[in-house]
This record gives C-alpha cells, structure tokens and sequence, in this order.
C-alpha cells in the first residue's frame, strides 16, 4: 500500500482549493429569475416581492440590534445592514455574486463588531444578518450547480471560524453554530427543492416526447394503412386499364397499326404501374396484414358496420340517400366507411348505449356524412378500459378527410352527446374517377 508523503498531501491540499476557488468564482450562465419561466406574471413577481419585504423588516431591525448591542454608530450600522440585506435582491438572478457580498459583509461585520463593548445579544452577527443570509443561501441553492452549493457551505463554515478568530479571546461559539447549522439547512433545502423541480421538468418533457411520439407513429400507422387501402382502389382501374388496352384490337375492327401499337404500349405501361404499386406495397404490408388484402368496404357496408354495433349495446340508426352507393368513387367511399366505423367505435368506448344517428347524403357534387350520438344514459359505466379502438381516431379521421380534399367538423353537443360531420367531394381525386373511365373489365 502506498504511503501519503507530505509533498502528496500538499499537493491534494492546493488541487482541493483550486477545485473550492473554482466552484466559487464559477456561476451559472443561466440568469433566468427565479420563477422567471413561470406563465403567470404574478408568480413571477413573488421573489421580488419576498426580497422587498425582508429588506424592509431586516433593515430597521438591523440598524437598532447594532446601535443596542453593540454600540456601533448609526451611520456604521446602517452600511453594514444594508450591505448584508441589499443582496436578496440580487440573488433573484445571480446569487453566487449575491454570495460573495453577504459574506464579505459578515466578516467585516464580525471585525466590527468585536472592538465594540457588547451590551447584550448574540455575537458576532445579529439575528436580522443570520436571517437575510440564510434566505439568500436558499436562492442560491435553487440556481446553482451541487458543487457550488457543497464550496458555499464549506466556505460558510471557514469564514465562521475566521470572523471568530477575529474577536478572540471573546467567544462567540454559539452563533457561529448556530450560522452553520441553518446554513446547511437552508442549502440542503434549496438543493432538494431544485432536484424535486429538475425531476418534474424532465418527467414532463419526456411525457411531452412520448405523447408526440405516440401521435406521429398513430399518423405513421394511418398513413400506411390508407397507402395498402388505396392501392386495393387504384388497382382495379389500373386492371382495367391493362386490359381494355390490351384487348382493344381484338374488340375493335379496322384498327391502325400504329393504334395496336399504342394500344399495346398503354398495357404494358398499365402492367409495369400495376407491378410497381404491389412492389412498395410489400414494403407497407406486415405478414399479419394479410386479412387486408380482402376486398375494400365502401358505403355499401355501413349497414352491415351499424348491425354490428347494435349488437356491442349501442342503438344506431342509418340513412343513405338511394343510389349513392353506386355514385360514391370508391376512395371516397373506403374514407366514408373507415370515419364511420371510427366514429361508431367511439360512442361504444365513451358513451356505450347512446342512441347514434349515421347519416350519409349527396348535396350537388360533395357528400356529407354525419354521425351524432346522444349523452349515453344514466349510471352507464364507460367501456373505456376494455374496449380496443381501430388505432384512427381522430388523427384517422383527419388523415382519411386529408386524402381525398375534404372537410372534417367534430366536437361535442350542447346536450352532452358528439358529432363527427364531414364533407367529402363526389368527383373523386384528381379525376381518377371520372364518370367516363369504365369499372368494368369487358367480357
């Protein structure tokens, strides 16, 4: 084992006050006031307010304990206790240059205090002094860093035994104590408070990132699943692309050469988008998707979807203007059954057994789709926590709206019930499905 030579000692004496003077002279960079990120401004104002109410009690107090007890001239007084209390105020933002007042005041103090005749009290500080630096120790503790606040401690304690060497042979063992034992206190609470602060602001950020998270894989997840849906739509008319041109001159008697050729290259470039679609789609799909590669609902299931949710306990009624079914393009019609079946999911998880309305209408070249549900009945427990959603949800329904130009309006009623209202364009998008293109492979 190796032995501490005294040069070894020495030089851990001088690196441990380099490291003390370090923590000292070193603040931190952040000025904010105290409460300063606050959004209201009457807390913010509060450590202005506090320091402003301790000068004004502190400083008469001050002034008369040093005239009374010690014989110290008014003028004297005054400039010590107003030296040691006029930091409070600039430990609002910068406590550590606050520190270095306070304490140089206290032993100034101390000196003082000691070629003067003690009538009565505590020595060498007053009661008011101990008071204003044990708060200003606290506002410290609540900005600066563990290694600061442990160096402003270990400070305390030597500047102590300083100022009481100053007054030798009087003793004055009890206050000193006394300064030591409520600075530790005030620091160790400041330090706690600071770390319970730190812990909360850190928890809610992190909540903070895992809510947007949670959001952006919903979107994610959404905008994968409409991507695998909307191929299912878009291949069919690309099929019938393919095969229209392929077969047109076959169908068609007299076609040019140069038609046939076209013909032909239509096809092929139909066949070459057919492939490339089902190859990203690969990308999109999971092996657990393969129960959607059945055929896309559209408005012609909504009565089946309503059935099934009058089964689940909620009461809903359906109303479809006739023919719309055949009218609705069928992107439009896949976003009008997945917003349904969405908003009906809804009313069983958060108003089970309330009577719901679905209504589906054509108004000139748009189609609005409303879902209303009524306030769920009395003394109905709420199927929050057992029932699983589709994963859309709003952030669903906005997605599905999204892709197809329309207009979502959702909120709750006056009388206690939910309304999804959305209005989605007959025409289809971007003229894919325009009334002309034929849905149907010839025979």
């Amino acid at each position: 084992m190796k032995t501490l030579t005294k040069a070894d000692a020495h030089g851990y004496a001088r690196r441990q006050l380099r490291a003390l003077r370090h923590h000292l002279t070193t603040p931190s960079r952040d000025h904010t006031p105290l409460l300063g990120e606050s959004r209201r401004p009457w807390v913010r104002r509060i450590p202005y307010v506090i320091a402003t109410l301790l000068q004004t009690g502190l400083i008469p107090s001050g002034i008369a304990a040093l005239v009374n007890f010690y014989g110290v001239v008014p003028p004297v007084a005054a400039a010590l206790t107003v030296a040691q209390t006029t930091p409070l105020l600039l430990a609002i933002t910068r406590p550590l240059a606050a520190w270095w007042i306070s304490a140089a005041t206290l032993v100034t103090t101390g000196a003082v205090t000691a070629r003067h005749h003690q009538v009565t009290g505590t020595w060498p500080w007053t009661a008011p002094m101990i008071l204003a630096y044990v708060f200003l120790l606290l506002a410290l503790a609540l900005r600066e860093s563990r290694a600061a606040v442990v160096s402003v401690w270990i400070a305390t304690v030597l500047l102590t035994a300083l100022t009481t060497t100053l007054g030798l042979p009087r003793s004055g063992d009890g206050t000193t104590i006394l300064l030591i034992a409520l600075s530790g206190a005030a620091l160790l609470l400041g330090w706690a408070v600071r770390d319970r602060a730190v812990a909360r602001r850190l928890l809610s950020e992190q909540e903070h990132i895992s809510e947007v998270e949670r959001e952006r894989r919903t979107l994610l997840e959404e905008r994968a699943r409409i991507a695998r849906e909307l191929h299912d739509v878009v291949a069919h008319h690309m099929s019938v692309i393919a095969v229209q041109a392929a077969s047109a001159p076959y169908r068609i008697e007299g076609v040019p050469a140069d038609a046939a050729e076209e013909f032909s290259t239509i096809a092929d470039a139909a066949r070459g988008s057919l492939a490339e679609m089902r190859r990203l789609l690969g990308v999109l799909r999971s092996e657990e998707s393969a129960a959607e590669r059945t055929p896309q609902p559209g408005v012609g299931q909504l009565a089946q979807l309503v059935e099934t949710v009058g089964r689940a306990g909620v009461p809903a009624e359906l109303t479809v203007d006739e023919g719309l079914a055949e009218r609705v393009p069928p992107a439009v019609g896949l976003s009008v059954y997945r917003i349904v079946q969405e908003a009906l999911a809804n009313v069983v998880r958060h108003a089970p057994g309330a009577r719901t309305w679905v209504s589906v209408s054509a108004d000139g070249p748009e189609l609005r789709l409303t879902v209303v549900n009524a306030p769920p009945p009395q003394r109905t427990e709420s199927l929050e926590a057992s029932v699983e959603g589709t994963g859309q949800g709003l952030v669903g329904m906005r997605e599905r709206v999204r892709l197809v130009d329309g207009r979502l309006d959702t909120g709750p009623l006056p009388d206690g019930g939910f309304k999804v209202a959305a209005v989605l364009p007959l025409d289809g998008i971007d003229g894919t499905d325009d009334p002309d293109t034929p849905r149907e492979t010839p025979a």
